[in-house]
């Protein structure tokens, strides 16, 4: 039978002889394995914050005028960051309040209806207000209200750069236009605000309060769905 002892101590002596020749000619590191390359990681990436989320928070807390003492949640807007269209309401009423976000009351579901009714799905639209707090039993907005608030809308409206903007409502259209005209005078036309068109229209609880108003608010719309689609193609 074979000597397995003297078989296997030849087998060590002839592994060292090898092990001596690579640290002589200097290529004993492929047997360290702390030389060996480390895996490849992906670098890691902070997410960059949608800029219109980040101006949510800067504003959220704001005390600019004495409505923040009364309001349950401020009401910055809701929708698509990136929509070609926004909607511009005047101010968060009860239930609005209570949310958080814009038009979820009575009037906000027949707005929901409104844009339906011209192929515009709503969570493709941007919804906001001219005031972000709602004025005590809902009464309309004050001159030094929206003189403070302004500045809040505008810049949303410039992060989001919509193609087109609807004013809804008496306050929502004077503020955009820096207009004292009632609104009777500036719907049914195409204004602008910083070269972006502005469609003015009733606002949706005008149609709630009377009907009639239903005609003019429809014929606005199919007018804002027109130039939508010659601006956007």
């Amino acid at each position: 039978m074979p000597d397995l002892k003297n078989e296997t101590l030849e087998v060590v002596r002839l592994f060292k002889e090898y092990l001596s020749r690579q640290i002589e000619t200097g290529e004993s590191s492929v047997w360290n394995s702390g030389s060996l390359p480390k895996p490849q990681t992906a670098p890691s990436e902070t997410p960059v914050e949608n800029p219109l989320n980040t101006f949510r928070k800067e504003i959220r807390d704001c005390r600019k005028c004495p409505l923040h003492a009364t309001r349950k949640n401020f009401v910055f807007g809701s929708g698509d960051p990136s929509a070609k269209l926004v909607v511009v309401g005047e101010a968060p009423g009860e239930e609005e309040d209570l949310q958080g976000l814009p038009f979820v009351g009575t009037a906000g579901k027949l707005l929901t209806k409104i844009l339906a009714a011209v192929n515009f799905n709503r969570d493709e639209v941007y919804i906001a207000n001219v005031l972000k707090c709602r004025p005590p039993k809902n009464r309309m907005p004050a001159a030094e209200e929206i003189e403070q608030c302004r500045a809040h809308l505008f810049r949303q409206i410039e992060i989001i750069s919509p193609r087109i903007i609807c004013a809804m409502g008496r306050f929502a259209a004077q503020t955009l236009l820096d207009s004292s005209e009632p609104i009777g005078r500036l719907r049914g036309r195409i204004h602008y605000w910083r070269k972006i068109p502005v469609i003015p229209t009733y606002h949706p609880s005008a149609c709630l309060h009377d009907p009639a108003y239903k005609k003019y608010v429809w014929n606005d719309v199919r007018l804002l769905r027109r130039e939508f689609d010659r601006l956007t193609g």
